[in-house]
């Protein structure tokens, strides 16, 4: 698979917000998702497509989102819940308990909801929300990607400087490198990322976990310091 992205212009305030909106409301399907299966312990993801249907006919926002999205959102939630069992079985020391989104920012579309003007440069929203056509701005390189390949999924993304289009492509990777023609063989596993025939090993990357240590240390400089300056206001 192949992820090429295009930022969404020329678009009106009506029609950003209603993009806001579709966001809004992916993170709500995830969120009713997440309490249904805390209220029906054992809940399957078949159960949780359904539950996208009737959310559907119980609320009228979540009727405008194209199905497919709804659909996309269960499949986040359950995505954390299958996290959280596969952790639990392994018995990591973290289990990582999923939480309610507060702050989403995106919101995925399948193979309906969207149309590729066939220039590929102009896309169109045509769920419930009536987003309209958004200029779509890139290079060459990625248009050529997204015009000549099939497209599986299209994600928008809000990010602080605007929105953005992301295409997933049905294609096959290809890396360029000089080959020494050695052959070597690799095990993937939890405790290291991966352990060669050599005996070898990398360990796993664990960004979230140092970020959380670093946070925990400035957590503790501030305390620090907000009780020496409030010594110093005492004397």
């Amino acid at each position: 698979m192949l992820v090429r992205e295009a930022k969404l212009l020329n678009g009106t305030a009506e029609q950003y917000q209603a993009l806001d909106e579709a966001i809004r409301t992916a993170q709500f399907v995830q969120n009713k998702c997440l309490r249904y299966w805390m209220d029906n312990r054992g809940a399957t993801k078949a159960v949780l497509y359904s539950l996208c249907k009737d959310l559907a006919k119980e609320f009228p926002f979540a009727r405008q989102l194209n199905s497919a999205a709804r659909q996309a959102s269960a499949e986040r939630a359950w995505s954390a819940l299958s996290n959280f069992y596969r952790r639990c079985k392994n018995k990591e020391p973290r289990k990582g308990y999923p939480q309610f989104k507060k702050n989403c920012r995106s919101v995925e579309y399948k193979l309906s909801g969207w149309k590729l003007s066939p220039d590929g440069m102009s896309i169109t929203f045509t769920d419930g929300f009536n987003a309209g056509t958004f200029a779509l701005y890139c290079n060459g390189e990625a248009r050529h990607h997204i015009l000549n390949s099939k497209i599986n999924r299209v994600r928008v993304i809000r990010r602080a400087d605007g929105y953005y289009a992301q295409f997933c492509l049905d294609v096959e990777r290809k890396e360029q490198g000089e080959y020494t023609g050695n052959v070597i063989g690799i095990d993937l596993g939890w405790k290291a990322f991966y352990t060669d025939q050599n005996g070898n090993s990398v360990e796993c990357p664990k960004f979230l976990r140092r970020s959380e240590r670093r946070l925990k240390q400035h957590q503790r400089r501030l305390s620090q310091y907000r009780e020496e300056y409030t010594t110093s206001l005492a004397l």
